[in-house]
């Protein structure tokens, strides 16, 4: 399947009570499953995190590449970061001055230094085909019975998708438990929809990554997106 969005909502203006604050960062390597890690370094920075309302942290992803080098399965083998990687973490916006304080320093993920730069402020977008890497799913679902579960979710959020696919099935661990998850992308939603749903998310987790949507646009193959 191929699809491209159109421009018909180029004029609209996206409100700025939720957005994406990117920081530069230096970091060399990650754990392929570094979520609950790095969600644990970003609270220990900043208290208040864990628990405020409409935060949430996107993991960082490394492209694969047109080199024959593939995203580990093995969750413990370690990612190498380039020097344009970003930290991103979503925040109302009246916690940006709060998550300045951010800057300047030195996070410990696993053993893993990651020292932490200027920020950027990015707003969220009114494209309307979405995807999410991580979408917490009740475990031992398929595919069809995962898509059931998050189009009931969705509907009670009044957001109803033309289209949406599901891509592979990923394990986030933590201490207390694994969490399986599945990504996720929509497409066709209403503006409105769009937006709301990046600033609510789908599902719990979003302080380690689950739940989170961003734009998508290219016009590529599906499948391969979602993998």
């Amino acid at each position: 399947m191929f699809w491209q969005e159109t421009k018909e909502n180029e004029g609209y203006i996206v409100p700025d009570d939720i957005v994406d604050v990117m920081f530069g960062i230096q970091c060399r390597t990650l754990p392929v499953d570094h979520s609950y890690l790095l969600s644990q370094a970003v609270s220990r920075a900043l208290p208040w995190f864990a628990d405020e309302e409409h935060v949430g942290l996107h993991t960082i992803h490394v492209a694969e590449s047109g080199n024959g080098w593939m995203r580990p399965d093995d969750p413990h083998a370690l990612l190498h970061l380039s020097r344009r990687t970003k930290l991103m973490l979503r925040l109302p916006r009246q916690r940006l001055e709060d998550a300045g304080k951010l800057m300047g320093q030195t996070l410990d993920i696993g053993g893993n230094t990651m020292q932490v730069g200027r920020a950027a402020v990015k707003p969220l977008s009114a494209i309307t085909t979405l995807f999410s890497r991580y979408v917490v799913a009740s475990e031992g679902l398929d595919e069809t019975a995962f898509m059931c579960e998050a189009q009931t979710l969705l509907a009670d959020m009044g957001i109803r998708p033309k289209k949406m696919l599901c891509g592979i099935e990923r394990v986030i661990a933590t201490p207390e438990r694994e969490i399986h998850t599945h990504s996720l992308m929509l497409a066709e939603l209403p503006v409105e929809q769009s937006i709301s749903l990046q600033q609510r998310g789908l599902g719990p987790g979003r302080t380690l990554g689950c739940g989170l949507f961003l734009p998508h646009k290219d016009i590529k193959e599906v499948r391969p997106v979602l993998d």
